[in-house]
């Protein structure tokens, strides 16, 4: 991924036919992407102390829950970590809607293990082959001979796809991963079963319960841990881009929470929450 600026912009807007109905003067919904679920409800916290009378509803569920609500008219902003997908677009057409793809941050997609675990670093080549069921222990990885209990969000969320992509090169994931419904899941269990792996989002990796696993580009190169620093350069290989997707023609409340998102207070949040 190449180097981009931490405090984002509106980079694309991308319009597409149909707009769900606007919201009532002084509330707006937002549901979406559970990664993006800590950094939007701490801008909704903030926004909300400096715009007394406002009320922000955050909601995870996953990237195309979100999507989905906002197609449909059930909630006012969409948080996505991934982009909107063909069929996502031709059902927006259909509801003659119009909506605007528009970056707020990055993020690093996080391998995690548990801290008992002594695995130093994983290739790309490695995750693909131990999400994709090929490799099944941890001694094919460089780790003692125990299975490998492999974690995954479900289909539903932006991050599963964008590790499908990324990381798996659209392998199928192994038939024995476990789908887990959120990120905190995903959180709970690798703290809890010392033989696990899955993945989170950067603002997630601080939990001390968890071990984060550099990541090397092939067997040779040099581990990166992931960083704000090494996902805002580049050099951090499983990195990507965080979406608000809106109504082109939002007011009121849902106009100036965006504005803020992208504002320097607003941006500054996304560093401080990683």
């Amino acid at each position: 991924m190449r180097p981009m600026p931490l405090l984002a912009s509106v980079a694309l807007a991308t319009l597409l036919t149909g707009c769900p109905g606007p919201s009532e003067t002084r509330a707006v919904t937002i549901k979406g992407s559970d990664t993006m679920v800590h950094v939007v409800s701490t801008w909704a916290e903030t926004f909300m102390r400096s715009n007394p009378g406002t009320e922000v509803s955050v909601t995870g569920g996953g990237s195309g829950t979100g999507i989905a609500a906002l197609i449909n008219g059930t909630t006012d902003l969409a948080m996505s970590s991934r982009d909107m997908k063909d069929e996502e677009q031709k059902l927006a057409g259909k509801r003659s809607a119009r909506i605007e793809r528009i970056v707020v941050g990055l993020d690093g997609i996080v391998v995690v293990v548990h801290p008992d675990n002594p695995v130093a670093a994983l290739t790309l080549d490695q995750l693909r082959q131990v999400f994709n069921g090929t490799l099944k222990r941890w001694n094919q990885v460089g780790g003692p001979d125990q299975p490998i209990q492999v974690l995954s969000r479900e289909s539903s969320s932006g991050t599963y796809a964008f590790f499908k992509e990324h990381v798996l090169k659209n392998d199928d994931f192994g038939p024995e991963v476990r789908l887990m419904p959120s990120t905190a899941a995903i959180v709970q269990t690798t703290a809890q079963d010392r033989w696990s792996i899955g993945y989170v989002g950067l603002g997630y990796a601080k939990d001390p319960s968890l071990k984060v696993v550099p990541v090397k580009a092939d067997t040779d190169a040099t581990p990166i841990e992931p960083s704000v620093a090494s996902v805002t350069d580049g050099s951090y290989a499983i990195a990507r881009e965080l979406l608000l997707y809106a109504p082109v023609d939002r007011e009121g409340v849902a106009r100036s929470f965006v504005e803020f998102t992208l504002s320097a207070e607003g941006q500054q949040l996304v560093a401080d929450t990683g």
